[in-house]
């Protein structure tokens, strides 16, 4: 008699922890995935799927079914906050090169597009995980509502407060960026915001961003300098993010004014000093849980679906459970702790607040040569699988 599939447990629901079920079903892992909240439709969040997302899902036979969930686009331009141009990132050799879409699409779509890889059968919502015990080569872990569960492997993909890092790793401090983070996801229509248009509009200590991400829908994020105790407890309103973009590019003021209150999501910027022991036995960390990143680089998303992939690849390759985690542990390492530290470091730049230096950053990215960008964005958007 054969024995029976290995079992893994994920921890998160999110894009990391769905990528990391559905790829590990086609190794022939059975998957049951664990979610603290009580349903799967986060509201007012969309997200960028680069190319390295869409090579790594794709070496995995994993094919969304995106079609008129998402939209295409080839271009990011940047401009001052009044809407002048300082430079437009072309991507269209990338997607020739590598030949996938760069898409952007509400989160909870692309949730939703995993989700239908793995089975709504495989989720159990509503269950916060508290801890885990290892028992030989199997382990078990614990919900907050007494429940206990047993497999082969424990993934913890349960993002940047992660239950299963904290035993890991112990109590840490998160580390704040010193400037609060505002999203919204709402019906707009504007003559300049034409489809697949997205565009990054910088000021002083403050940011903009607006995509189309279809069905009449639009994604925008607004930043602003303070400190992030100010940030955490942050209560305003709709309005003072009104005054906050002030004279402003015309586009800018009419979204906010179309934006419901209660639609907006309110974030601090946070991350996390980057640590190199993600696992021990059958434990192991993915995405945010890993590795939370500012998002000025715009590869959150795309590092925890790379995650999920290679953990896969791992897996099937190895010839024990422990040793495929580390194997995977090793190769994501150097990848994800550059993305870390340059999204920090990017993310300063951008917030910069001191007019020499605002417009030391405005010449510099109007100047820098095209090569030198290329380089950047080939490099961010190359996907290597496990080795």
């Amino acid at each position: 008699m054969s024995s029976p599939p290995p079992t893994a447990i994920v921890v998160g629901a999110g894009i990391g922890g769905l990528t990391a079920a559905a790829a590990l079903r086609r190794t022939g892992y059975q998957v049951r995935i664990f979610e603290r909240a009580t349903d799967l439709l986060p509201a007012g969040s969309a997200l960028a799927l680069t190319c390295n997302a869409s090579v790594a899902l794709r070496q995995m036979g994993i094919e969304l079914n995106l079609n008129g969930r998402a939209v295409q686009w080839d271009r990011l331009h940047f401009k001052t906050a009044a809407g002048q141009v300082i430079r437009t990132i072309h991507y269209r050799h990338f997607i020739q090169e590598f030949g996938v879409p760069m898409l952007a699409v509400h989160r909870a779509d692309l949730q939703q597009a995993l989700l239908e890889q793995v089975g709504e059968e495989s989720v159990t919502l509503g269950a916060t995980a508290t801890g885990y015990d290892v028992d030989g080569d199997q382990v078990q872990v614990a919900f907050s509502d007494g429940h206990t569960v047993r497999g082969d492997v424990l993934i913890g993909a349960d993002g940047i407060r992660s239950a299963v890092r904290r035993q890991l790793l112990g109590p840490e401090e998160l580390r704040d960026g010193d400037y609060i983070c505002w999203l919204a996801t709402p019906h707009f229509t504007h003559p300049r915001v034409t489809p697949g248009y997205a565009a990054h509009y910088w000021g002083r200590g403050r940011r903009f961003g607006l995509a189309d991400i279809g069905n009449g829908r639009v994604y925008w994020w607004g930043t602003l300098n303070m400190p992030g105790e100010a940030a955490r407890t942050w209560k305003g309103d709709r309005e003072e993010i009104e005054r906050t973009y002030a004279g402003w590019a015309d586009e800018v003021g009419a979204v906010l004014r179309a934006t419901p209150d209660d639609t907006i999501i309110t974030i601090p910027a946070q991350d996390r000093p980057f640590r190199g022991s993600w696992g021990t036995g059958p434990v192991t960390l993915l995405g945010d849980a890993a590795h939370p990143m500012m998002t000025s680089l715009g590869q959150g998303a795309a590092m925890a679906v790379e995650d999920g992939v290679v953990l896969a690849q791992c897996l099937a390759g190895a010839d024990t459970i422990s040793a495929g985690l580390r194997a995977y542990e090793d190769a994501r390492r150097p990848r994800t702790h550059q993305m870390v530290q340059a999204s920090y470091a990017l993310s300063r730049i951008e917030q910069a607040e001191h007019p020499l230096a605002v417009l030391g950053r405005r010449l510099y990215f109007r100047w820098v040569p095209q090569r030198s960008i290329d380089a950047r964005n080939r490099a961010a958007l190359t996907f290597q699988g496990a080795s």
